[in-house]
């Protein structure tokens, strides 16, 4: 009995109330429009299968007629679901660095025919995104201060948007913590089962408050993501693992000491230098290509109008019908005598 249950409440109607009318279906049982001829009884005639065959027929395409058009008229539809599925692709979580810096191209040049350091990002990343189906993005940009961009979503053409819109002019100063903090926050506080993607990309660094290395520290051992930095270099400029000449501290070379607390950090983590816009792009790839595990997924399905399925059954007993209808004979009517053979007109002759 559940299942039948189950399976009626996932259809409707948008005019409900007129399915009151259903019961009008049972008329062509009670009162058939087929012709009467004046005949004896044929209770003595042998039973006829055929005819009590298309009799039934002719009743069942009757009511068919009337409770397809009534339905119809209601507007019926079966309801949308919601499908648990398993794919491949990861909750990636990405961090765009918007500090004036990212305005210049790779060269350490104002942009004139090389594409800057931001627009080259905004354009890789766009192509990134929707490569795999079932990835779910989030967008964070920072500078000074770190702005929510686009929450955790599946909907790879607001994620789109969402690159693109990070185009206005950066500040100077960048503010890599509070920005890790809220990228992290994008992914919720459930476990879930989804590989988890925090990508950094920035041209630089800054130093980290300690007490902000804290609480970093605590939400990475949390939430437990894979962890990438797309360092875009300026062509010239210090490395990653370059030390300075100096004192080595986080003031004097901050990417170093920057890349020396993820690697701390006790997550998979791991860096990447581009120099161009090609390098950015292999980047992306070799993390496209680590990033492989199974990922549940929702998949939902829109609610299906039946109004068209409705009118095809009534016209599926109209068409009965009207053969039917079409094939009756008029008894009543007098047959043409036959005409005589011709040997009898000779005799006659």
């Amino acid at each position: 009995m559940s299942p039948l249950l189950g399976l009626i409440g996932r259809y409707g109607a948008e005019r409900p109330g007129l399915l009151w009318l259903l019961p009008l279906a049972l008329l062509p049982l009670l009162a058939a429009p087929r012709r009467r001829t004046p005949l004896p009884s044929l209770a003595a005639v042998p039973t006829d299968p055929l005819s009590r065959g298309l009799a039934a027929l002719l009743g069942a395409a009757g009511c068919l007629a009337v409770a397809g058009l009534v339905v119809g008229i209601a507007g019926p539809y079966r309801e949308g679901a919601e499908v648990k599925r398993t794919g491949i692709g990861a909750e990636i979580s990405m961090l765009i660095d918007r500090s004036g810096s990212m305005n210049e191209t790779f060269a350490g040049r104002q942009p004139s025919a090389e594409e800057s350091k931001a627009a080259a990002s905004r354009r890789i990343l766009g192509e990134f995104v929707g490569s795999r189906a079932h990835d779910l993005f989030a967008v964070t940009g920072f500078s000074t201060a770190p702005m929510l961009v686009l929450p955790m979503t599946d909907r790879h053409d607001a994620v789109r948007a969402a690159i693109r819109a990070i185009d206005r002019p950066g500040l100077d100063y960048t503010n890599v913590g509070r920005g890790l903090a809220m990228a992290l926050a994008q992914f919720g506080s459930g476990t879930g089962h989804a590989s988890r993607v925090l990508l950094l990309v920035s041209d630089g660094a800054a130093v980290i408050d300690p007490r902000v290395q804290d609480s970093l520290r605590a939400a990475f051992a949390k939430m437990r993501p894979n962890l990438y930095w797309l360092f875009l270099r300026t062509k010239g400029s210090p490395g990653i693992a370059d030390r300075p000449a100096g004192e080595d501290t986080p003031q004097a070379a901050p990417e170093r000491h920057l890349d020396l607390f993820f690697r701390s950090l006790g997550v998979p983590y791991r860096a990447f230098e581009p120099e161009g816009p090609e390098a950015v792009s292999a980047a992306i790839r070799q993390i496209e290509g680590l990033e492989r595990d199974p990922i549940p997924y929702i998949e939902r399905r829109p609610r299906r109008d039946l109004t068209g399925a409705a009118y095809a059954a009534a016209l599926l007993g109209l068409v009965i019908l009207i053969v039917g209808k079409l094939a009756e004979a008029d008894l009543r009517r007098p047959q043409a005598p036959a005409a005589a053979p011709a040997a009898e007109r000779r005799i006659a002759a």
